[in-house]
């Protein structure tokens, strides 16, 4: 199986598109994680860049957080049509809010496979704080009631919402695994969904859980005989990542933690294609 890994625009905002595609390309990486503007010409200089790179592109969806449930709704569809209308591999959506029930995040989900079918692009959706899947305890409902909800991993929020390395609720973190299908390799800690450094000695415990579970979602693919699977590199810039009181100097940086996990991954995950890569 070939593992892709794909570098997050987050935190490149500022880089012209061009130059932010060959830093990623120059790196190693395979693709790139964004989302993509509303604005044609803007939409296409993107797509230009990474065609020129041969990068491949995943779509992402964050932006849809109108509070409104019916307004909500709407704006939910247009946004994720507009990507599905790309050369992407797929969509990962942040979907829907904490707050809405059950039905109502349901009834989002249930847009999103309408998506799917209608465009033929698939749709995963990332565990994250503020969204339906904010929580183990809360995912783990709709993963038993939905039977095709598929999910991209970031585990490092489930972290911080309950306060643990989710020691207590392996059963729930592994029905998660069951239907990964997409990993964001950033390493959370019970205070926080972004550990400073991860190569910091003092964080190899935190991260060898981390890499237990992302090791059991490679596992499972090899197994079931996937031929390719794609990680995001995703360690964020402020406020995921710390700053210095007074100064606000970032206490390390992005870019470099984000290069340091792809390497770790690859040669985990990848180990031939790591080896030719470095000589």
């Amino acid at each position: 199986m070939n593992v892709k890994f794909f570098y997050p625009y987050w935190g490149s905002e500022y880089l012209p598109i061009e130059i932010f595609c060959e830093k990623v390309k120059s790196e190693g990486y395979d693709g790139v994680e964004m989302g993509l503007p509303s604005d044609k010409t803007k939409k296409e200089d993107i797509l230009k860049a990474l065609e020129i790179h041969e990068l491949e592109l995943i779509g992402q969806h964050y932006e849809t957080v109108e509070p409104d449930f019916e307004k909500h709704k709407k704006i939910f569809v247009h946004n994720l049509e507009k990507l599905a209308d790309s050369p992407s591999l797929f969509i990962n959506s942040q979907t829907g809010k904490d707050y809405f029930t059950f039905d109502q995040n349901k009834a989002l989900i249930d847009i999103a496979n309408q998506v799917t079918v209608n465009t033929n692009k698939k749709i995963l959706h990332e565990t994250h704080r503020g969204k339906f899947s904010f929580a183990a305890h809360i995912t783990k409902k709709f993963l038993e009631e939905i039977s095709n909800l598929r999910l991209t991993l970031d585990i490092s929020h489930w972290c911080n919402v309950s306060e643990s390395l989710l020691e207590d609720q392996e059963a729930t973190v592994n029905l998660a695994i069951k239907r990964t299908d997409h990993i964001h390799s950033r390493v959370g800690y019970a205070q926080g969904p972004q550990i400073p450094d991860p190569r910091a000695p003092e964080w190899q415990s935190t991260i060898d859980i981390h890499l237990n579970w992302w090791d059991k979602v490679i596992e499972r693919k090899r197994k079931a005989g996937t031929t390719k699977f794609t990680i995001t590199t995703e360690f964020g810039p402020d406020p995921y990542l710390l700053l210095m009181p007074f100064t606000r100097q970032p206490i390390t940086s992005q870019w470099e933690i984000n290069i340091h996990m792809m390497h770790l991954l690859k040669s985990r995950y990848n180990p031939s294609k790591q080896e030719k890569n470095e000589l």
